[in-house]
């Protein structure tokens, strides 16, 4: 018996549409299945299948920024992108497409890879030539990314100044860490790492470095990353550095770098109330600017080389004799001894005998004459003889008190102790029984064996105008830490000086006389009481003398104290004096100097470099393959090496 009809249809109409429906609604699915696998969820399920492992990757954290004492943030930090390689992925078909690419030998690049093979083949770490890359070689990598293997690209913080200077000594400086360092600074730092090589950089790289993350990536055959682990639940977060609040005044430290031009010496201006650094010139200088992202190999060493030192910094670490900006310590000296009195009277006949030696008097005969008057007119005369009555041991131990033949401490870092002479120190450098105490003479007029730093006399400056409270110089005065977030000031060290009160004030009285009647009449600034003393130093016979002049404002309610030096710049009055009296106009009366040019780029768009200091490639223009078609870089003819990383020879430290 058959179920089908004599006439063999399929059941009936109904039956059929039943089918039919049942046939489309299996279609649709199993179709609309696969679009949702294919075209959907297809790239998802692309990088699952091409994920060959897990790879542990670091992430670059932000270096803390530093803003000024109005709160303006002069160093910030930008978005870069470098290239890093895992040596133990890295091939020679890499290595020859990366050459292309970057227009590098391909032997300097084996060379960093071997370097970071040595630390560790299995971790991606920088590759030198691939720092702070433009958009045009991040376009081709990403090309040619199938193509090679243990290259990739990770975004990693450059450097940006914001204001119309450089501030490089007191600032200071990135770097690539060398091979030499990471034997010494352990787990925290690796090849290609930056850290601080000098000032501030240096001085507070625990802080400002930050916490590196961990971002657990997958990855292909290539060693190259395709996808997040876990949507990124397991990776760990960095941490930023943290912030340094200063003292310094950026439109001070602008004009102050301007007006030293391209003079060789330093300014150091400071708040005699605390000690905070104002501003902080050395010149020449560099622009910390060419050492922010991608950088030249050879750049370093033409810096170093350069006439003049540039990476000598003057301010801290430039020794010098003080020459009459010692005369006010000597008449402290006295006073305090009892050797004198505000209105002793000594004899200047044009000079002063010792033995069979006459030392003469540059101001000619000045007759009788007292202290402030001798200040005034800087009568050598009267300070031979201060030096002479003083005596070795005394002269040091007064000397010690302000901070002499000691560092200061400020938080730079790099400082040298000048000399502060001794008995100890002229048998031993001179010979005992070799010199006599006509050397105090000499001492006495701040030449001979003294020595200082502009740093010190700046502290010296400061500590006159507060009477005998000597305030350690510095430049940070509060650090953001970004794990409590909070601001936490900084202490620095604050003494006085067991000299009476009442011979500071005799001190001050002449050193404002220099201002109103005497060798520095050009800085006496109406309303504000300045009160200095210029300095003329010699330093070898047929060598223009180096220009002094240290002052501070107002005479009894001190809020600036500087000190401005020139190497071979003549006399103090014609060279610092001036310099001087046009930074007190800016920072008492905000007049910035019509004949000296200013780029107020950042103060008009906060956060913005300066155009005439910003480097050439530090903005990646915005092109693409479509846009401008990518040609491969020359590349310089050298040796490629024949054996795989591994059992590549060492390469030279850079």
């Amino acid at each position: 018996m058959s179920l089908l009809p004599s006439d063999g249809a399929f059941g009936s109409a109904q039956r059929q549409r039943i089918f039919q429906i049942l046939v489309l609604a299996i279609s649709v699915v199993y179709v609309g299945r696969l679009a949702w696998l294919q075209i959907i969820q297809g790239s998802v399920y692309k990088l699952k299948a091409e994920a060959q492992a897990i790879k542990q990757v670091a992430t670059e954290p932000f270096r803390g920024m530093i803003f000024d004492r109005n709160g303006r943030a002069i160093v910030q930090n930008a978005p870069g992108f470098s290239i890093t390689v895992t040596p133990y992925e890295f091939t020679n078909e890499s290595c020859a497409r990366l050459s292309k690419i970057l227009g590098v030998a391909d032997t300097l690049i084996w060379q960093d890879v071997q370097k970071s093979a040595k630390f560790n083949k299995f971790a991606a770490a920088k590759l030198y030539y691939g720092r702070d890359v433009d958009f045009e070689i991040i376009s081709a990598i990403e090309e040619q990314r199938d193509s090679l293997p243990g290259v990739d690209l990770i975004v990693d913080p450059k450097r940006q100044y914001a204001f119309d200077g450089n501030a490089s000594h007191l600032l200071g400086y990135t770097r690539e860490v060398a091979e030499s360092q990471l034997k010494q600074l352990g787990d925290a730092y690796s090849p290609g790492d930056l850290t601080g090589q000098t000032g501030l950089e240096r001085a507070y790289e625990r802080n400002v470095r930050g916490i590196k993350g961990l971002q657990y990536v997958a990855v292909n055959k290539n060693g190259q990353r395709v996808a997040s682990f876990n949507d990124g639940k397991s990776d760990v977060a960095g941490l930023e550095g943290d912030d340094l609040f200063l003292g310094i005044d950026t439109d001070l430290q602008e004009l102050a770098e301007k007006l030293m031009g391209s003079s060789r010496g330093s300014i150091v201006a400071v708040d005699p109330r605390n000690g905070e650094i104002l501003c902080f010139v050395s010149k020449p200088d560099f622009d910390p600017r060419s050492f922010s992202g991608k950088t030249g190999r050879t750049y370093y060493n033409v810096v170093r080389d350069a006439p003049g030192i540039p990476l000598l910094n003057r301010a801290t670490t430039g020794q010098y004799h003080p020459g009459s900006t010692w005369k006010p310590l000597m008449a402290l000296m006295a006073m305090q001894e009892g050797i004198i009195t505000p209105t002793t009277r000594l004899p200047c006949v044009g000079g002063y005998q010792f033995g069979n030696r006459f030392a003469t008097c540059h101001g000619g005969v000045h007759g009788m004459i007292d202290y402030k008057t001798a200040i005034a007119v800087s009568c050598n005369s009267f300070f031979y003889q201060l030096g002479v009555k003083v005596g070795l041991e005394k002269f040091h131990y007064y000397g010690s008190l302000f901070g002499f033949g000691q560092k200061t401490g400020v938080d730079i870092g790099e400082e040298k102790r000048g000399l502060l002479p001794s008995r100890e120190f002229m048998d031993k450098h001179v010979g005992k029984g070799n010199w006599t105490n006509y050397v105090l003479m000499n001492w006495g007029i701040g030449q001979g064996e003294v020595e200082v730093t502009p740093m010190q006399l700046a502290a010296y400056t400061a500590a006159i105008s507060m009477n005998g409270q000597w305030n350690q110089p510095h430049a940070v005065r509060e650090i953001y830490s970004k794990t409590l977030n909070k601001r936490i000031k900084v202490s620095y060290e604050s003494r006085d000086i067991p000299i009476k009160k009442e011979y500071f004030s005799v001190v001050k009285e002449a050193m404002r006389a220099v201002v109103t009647s005497g060798t520095a009449r050009l800085v006496d600034l109406p309303g504000y009481d300045v009160c200095g003393k210029t300095g003329t130093a010699d330093v070898r016979k047929g060598q223009p003398p180096q220009s002094w002049f240290i002052c501070f404002a107002p005479m009894n309610d001190p809020k600036i104290a500087m000190v401005v030096t020139g190497e071979g710049a003549g006399y103090g009055a014609a060279f610092a004096a001036p310099i001087a009296r046009k930074l007190l106009d800016l920072f008492f009366l905000k007049q910035w100097p019509a004949d000296v040019a200013r780029d107020t780029t950042w103060t008009r768009k906060p956060g913005a470099t300066p155009r005439s200091a910003a480097p050439a490639d530090s903005t990646p223009q915005r092109k693409g393959p479509f846009a401008k078609p990518y040609a491969e870089r020359p590349v310089a003819t050298l040796p490629r090496p024949a054996t795989p990383v591994a059992a590549q020879p060492a390469a030279p430290q850079r």
